[in-house]
């Protein structure tokens, strides 16, 4: 299996509009779980804790293997969601791990 881990850290400098920003895209995130075939599993969450340096999202997902994690990121409902993510985002960062 393929676990592919993403945390993102909002463009937004004031804490109302970066708090919003956050709890959109993981809502948005969340909600391609049963839509996208190949995820086998999907935690998504806003930062809990104020502290400097924290991203602000994080994404665990599980996928069979390889092809699952493409067909995730190529599937057009994940496609509109990454759309969303890059207007609000000032960094990412990803790791792909075998589990």
């Amino acid at each position: 299996m393929i676990r592919h881990i993403v945390t993102w850290a909002m463009a937004a400098t004031d804490a109302p509009t970066r708090a919003a920003h956050a709890a959109e895209v993981a809502e948005r995130l969340q909600a391609l779980d049963g839509v996208v075939e190949s995820i086998r599993s999907l935690s998504v969450g806003v930062n809990a804790l104020d502290i400097a340096g924290n991203a602000d999202v994080a994404l665990v997902a599980d996928f069979d293997d390889a092809a699952g994690l493409e067909a995730y990121q190529t599937h057009p409902a994940h496609q509109a969601v990454v759309g969303f993510i890059r207007s609000v985002t000032g960094s990412r960062s990803a790791v792909d791990v075998e589990i």
